[in-house]
Parts: structure tokens; sequence; C-alpha cells
């Protein structure tokens, strides 16, 4: 799925905030990246999108290699943000979980170059211990731990071990982001993941074990 190009995207840095110039030209970076592919990628073209010397670029970040995974750090990190402030508006823990997922979805169905970046730093950089993605996910682990557990103590969720859960439903999410990115999604985001979060804390047995529905999660009763 093709970026936008760099050149309808950017916006001249100078005279700008200095974290808003930092997140322009990492966009920037991300986009040319996602479009020209890591190898074929050149930071003069970032450069001249941005208005600025490629040597400016080169005191920042001192390789390509340093830029293209600040670049997709940067994603990463603006995808989180948008997560939590999704999760951070609802006052009910199990709605929290059905925003975050649809942020998650939300965020990667806007910003398709993030999705590539992933992509090409596993092609290019395997000698990485731990992907970008990946060390990403596990910073932010504390956070929803904290909350399934929660859940779980209040009874609105079964007992079961806490890492199978959390494991269960990010490789969904992150599945289902891969699929949108590679195939095209059918619904949107928001339907995604209400059915995410239906089969995952629903099943798909017509009963519970105690015979009785179980209420449907991440909806507003009335």
């Amino acid at each position: 799925m093709p970026a936008a190009s760099p050149a309808a995207r950017a916006t001249p840095v100078r005279g700008r905030p200095r974290s808003q110039r930092c997140d322009d030209l990492l966009e920037v970076a991300a986009s040319v990246f996602a479009r020209r592919g890591y190898r074929q990628a050149d930071v003069q073209e970032i450069a001249d999108a941005l208005g600025v010397g490629k040597a400016s670029l080169y005191r920042r970040f001192p390789s390509k290699r340093a830029l293209f995974l600040a670049a997709t750090d940067h994603g990463l990190r603006q995808m989180h943000a948008e997560v939590l402030d999704a999760a951070s508006r609802e006052p009910d823990q199990l709605r929290q979980v059905a925003a975050a997922i649809r942020a998650y979805l939300e965020y990667f169905d806007r910003n398709p170059q993030h999705v590539e970046l992933l992509i090409q730093e596993r092609a290019e950089f395997r000698d990485r211990d731990t992907p970008t993605y990946f060390a990403h996910r596990k910073s932010n682990s504390a956070r929803w731990r904290k909350l399934y557990e929660a859940l779980m103590s209040e009874g609105r969720l079964r007992r079961m071990p806490v890492d199978r859960l959390m494991e269960v439903i990010s490789h969904l999410v992150y599945g289902t982001m891969f699929t949108n990115f590679f195939v095209g999604r059918t619904r949107t985001p928001a339907r995604q993941a209400d059915d995410i979060l239906d089969v995952v804390f629903h099943g798909i047995l017509a009963d519970g074990r105690n015979g009785a529905r179980r209420p449907r999660a991440g909806r507003r009763r009335t």
C-alpha cells in the first residue's frame, strides 16, 4: 500500500517548535522509506522535502539506519499515545480494552507507512535481538497487565494466566493490522475491534459454562 508523497506531507521545519520539527522530520522520513524502500531511499530526498541541508540530518542521526529506526520508533510512540488517550477517556475498564483496540487499528489504517516500516525493519535488520514493535509492546505491557488483573479480581473476566490473555489479544490485533495492510479491510476498525472482543470475551459457543449467556463486552449497558 503506497504512502503519501513526502513533498505533499512535508511542511518547512524552520520556525516551528523543536519537538514539532522532529516529528515532521520523522514523518517525512517514514514516508520516503515506505515509498522507496530502505535500500533505495536517499537521505537527500528527505532533506529536500523538509527544506534543510543533508548535513543537518546527519548531525542528528549519524546514519541512514539510525534515521530509519528513529522513524519506526516514532510511529510506534505515536500509536501508543493514541491508544492510551482513547483508553483514558473510558471510565469503565472493560470498555478501555475495546477503545484501545479500536484506536490501534484506526492508527495503522490512517498510517500505512508505519506498517511498511515494520516489514522493512524485519527484512533489513534481522540482526536486531528485539524488533522495535516488540520492544514497545513489552515496555507498555505493565499498564494492561494491571487492568486485566483488576478485571479478574472484580469477577468480570474469568481467572487465567494474564500473560496468556495478553498474548492472545495482542496476536489478534497484530495479525488484523497486517491483514488490513496486505489485502485491505472489509469492515471499519471499530467493527473489527468489536468482532475481536466478541470472539475473545464470549467465545464461539452458544452458552457460557453456567448455561447463561455472558453480557457483551465493550458495550454500554442500558
